[in-house]
This record gives C-alpha cells, sequence and structure tokens, in this order.
C-alpha cells in the first residue's frame, strides 16, 4: 500500500535522494533508489517503480534524473520532482568540484583505482538485482514476459539496435497493457 502524496514529506524526499547522489558512484542507482522508495520506506509499489524505471529509460537524458523526476512527481507533485531532483544532483556537484581540484594527486594512489573498481562491482550487483526484479515481475503475465524475451534476444544476442526494437515491441506493450486495464476495470 503507498502512502498518500502529503505523507512523504518534501525534506524526506531531499534526503533520500541527496544520500542516494551523494554515496552512489558510476551506476546502479536505480537499484538503490528502488530499495529506498519501495523496499525500506514503502512509498510506492513495485509497479509503480517499474512503470517509471521503464518511462525514465526510454526518455532521453540520464535514466536516474527522469526516474528521480517521476518519483517525486508521483509523491508529491512538481515541487516533489524539484526536491527529489535537486538531491540527487548538488551532492555529486559540490563533490566533484571538491575531487577535481585534488584529481592529480588523488589518481595515483592504487587504494583509490581498487575503491572505483569495487564501486563499479557494487553498481553491477544493483543493476542485477533490478534487472531480476523485473523479469520476475514480467514472468508472471505471459505476454510481458514474450515481449522481455524478445527484446532481450533482439537487442542482446542479435545486436539488433534498440530503437527499432523498442518501436516495434512499445505498440503491442501498450496494446497489451490497455487490454489488461479494460478488462481489469
Amino acid at each position: 500500500m503507498t502512502p498518500t502524496r502529503a505523507s512523504v514529506s518534501l525534506v524526506s524526499l531531499f534526503l533520500v535522494f541527496f544520500r542516494v547522489g551523494l554515496f552512489s558512484f558510476g551506476g546502479g542507482l536505480s537499484g538503490w533508489i528502488y530499495r529506498e522508495v519501495v523496499t525500506l520506506r514503502g512509498w510506492m509499489s513495485d509497479d509503480e517503480f517499474f512503470s517509471g524505471l521503464a518511462l525514465s529509460q526510454i526518455l532521453p537524458g540520464a535514466n536516474v534524473t527522469n526516474l528521480s523526476v517521476y518519483i517525486g512527481q508521483r509523491l508529491r507533485g512538481p515541487a516533489g520532482s524539484i526536491c527529489a531532483l535537486v538531491g540527487l544532483v548538488i551532492g555529486p556537484f559540490f563533490a566533484v568540484i571538491a575531487l577535481v581540484t585534488a584529481y592529480a594527486q588523488l589518481s595515483m594512489m592504487p587504494w583509490v583505482q581498487d575503491a572505483m573498481s569495487g564501486a563499479a562491482a557494487a553498481a553491477i550487483g544493483l543493476l542485477l538485482v533490478v534487472a531480476a526484479k523485473g523479469a520476475y515481475s514480467a514472468s508472471r503475465r505471459l505476454v510481458p514476459f514474450l515481449i522481455l524475451i524478445a527484446t532481450f534476444v533482439a537487442v542482446g544476442l542479435l545486436q539488433w539496435p534498440l530503437v527499432p526494437v523498442v518501436l516495434g515491441l512499445a505498440p503491442v506493450s501498450v496494446a497489451f497493457a490497455w487490454w489488461q486495464a479494460s478488462s481489469d476495470a
């Protein structure tokens, strides 16, 4: 059960995304955001989150910023979108400025390179968790599972370009979702 829009404070929304933005490296942010927003706080359901994740991946721009805007909008409207996005980017903005000034000295230290390799491995693990949960969610119904498999085969195995594959499969997916929604009503 997801909370009402007003029950999630703008400060809480800002702080969650600030922490994710400040303490993340590389990728895997969608996994961390899933953990914070769905698993730990229960602010959204799996379906709401994965709908936003799919939307954020097809829109231009960085997926995680699109996802933060979507989550903020769903939870608190335009003000929530602004809080989530600013929270996500303000910490890294100042951290990057600070790190750039010390880059020459830090890049020579081997432990820094090892730490970055470890952070990259953790990001891959978080992405795999989100992919597995998404695949499990899609596998509960036949048509979404078939679309998932078709996308994987076309892009992952056959190496077809993503845009034509999405343009071909998106109408099937949208038509199924509309049909499913109308049959549930």
